[in-house]
């Protein structure tokens, strides 16, 4: 049960500093509480935990242009943010973990500055019909965060510049460019500003969780273990992801998310395994790659592998609906 609440404002716009924050939070977060935490990234494309980032984001457009690119610990797709764009985090112990109470926050913030907002898809909200907010979840075993961007007056023609949509997931959702399915909350209500909406939320963490918020200092938090998170997210090894000499690839998009599946195979077994994928759910999209490696290649080998997960996993739909369409390869 939440008793107490908190805030942490950062001023930085550095990516990787930002996010280093966000793990050191995680890391120190007390029992019975919650952290929100408000942050902005300069010019930044990040992408989710299992993403392809040179399928995801037009990397050498993006560098010579000033940009970066990060990869964030928790799974779902990629993201631009700017410093139109605020970006907010709920970290708290897993018992306590409630993303429908978190995103109340957000709602109650909204109504209380006039905006009609709403709950959509798998992790979407959206105002006027379009999306202003993208969410992802991450959980390392003992404590979770739940973390995302509000649109307040991002550049949008920077969306289509540096991200690369494919065009099942632009197709599914009906529409035919990024820019047509998302909204800046200044175009709903235009004298909104990036500091009222830091206000507003701040406010109705104490609404929403009914006791009172304290501001976490600065001086509360660990500078080393900070950098040392920062240095982290910020090296080309946890950046660029592996690469493998694959000789194997196949695409698919399924309800829950897109995989890209690529596999070295030698002498008929698989030496090494990745997938790349939006899933939310990063920690099992992870495990299947894992699973398969040393697997005999093949559609049926590689799916009675995977099944093998379900002593620990369950009846996971990405799992059975993985394990189908291998079936249905026949290679």
């Amino acid at each position: 049960m939440i008793t107490r609440t908190y805030y942490y404002t950062e001023e930085s716009t550095d990516p990787f500093y930002n996010l280093g924050i966000e793990q050191h939070l995680l890391d120190i977060v007390p029992k019975g509480s919650c952290i929100l935490y408000l942050w902005q990234n300069k010019h930044t494309v990040v992408i989710g935990k299992n993403q392809n980032c040179w399928k995801e984001c037009k990397m050498q457009e993006l560098a010579d242009d000033g940009g970066r690119m990060v990869r964030r610990l928790s799974g779902g797709g990629a993201v631009y943010h700017d410093l139109g764009n605020l970006n907010f985090t709920f970290v708290t112990h897993k018992e306590d973990y409630d993303v429908a109470r978190q995103l109340d926050v957000i709602l109650t913030a909204l109504h209380a500055l006039g905006i009609h907002a709403e709950k959509s898809g798998r992790n979407d909200l959206h105002a006027d019909g379009r999306k202003f907010s993208g969410n992802a979840f991450y959980d390392n075993g003992s404590r979770c965060f739940h973390h995302g961007t509000l649109m307040v007056d991002v550049d949008k023609d920077n969306l289509s510049k540096y991200l690369q949509v494919s065009p099942g997931k632009l197709s599914g959702k009906g529409v035919d460019s990024v820019q047509a399915r998302v909204v800046n909350l200044k175009e709903l209500k235009p004298d909104l500003t990036i500091a009222q909406l830091k206000t507003a939320l701040i406010q109705a963490m104490e609404v929403v969780y009914q006791c009172e918020i304290e501001e976490i200092d600065e001086f509360d938090l660990d500078e080393v273990e900070i950098a040392a998170h920062s240095l982290k997210f910020g090296s080309d090894q946890f950046r660029l992801g592996q690469r493998i000499p694959f000789t194997w690839e196949v695409e698919h998009r399924f309800v829950w998310g897109d995989i890209q599946l690529q596999c070295e195979v030698d002498a008929g077994q698989i030496k090494t395994a990745v997938i790349y994928s939006d899933a939310l759910d990063n920690h099992i999209i992870e495990a299947m790659a894992s699973h398969l490696q040393g697997c005999t290649f093949g559609s049926k080998p590689m799916a009675e592998r995977l099944q093998q997960m379900s002593a620990r996993w369950g009846n996971r739909q990405e799992l059975l609906d993985v394990c189908q369409y291998l079936q249905e390869l026949n290679v």
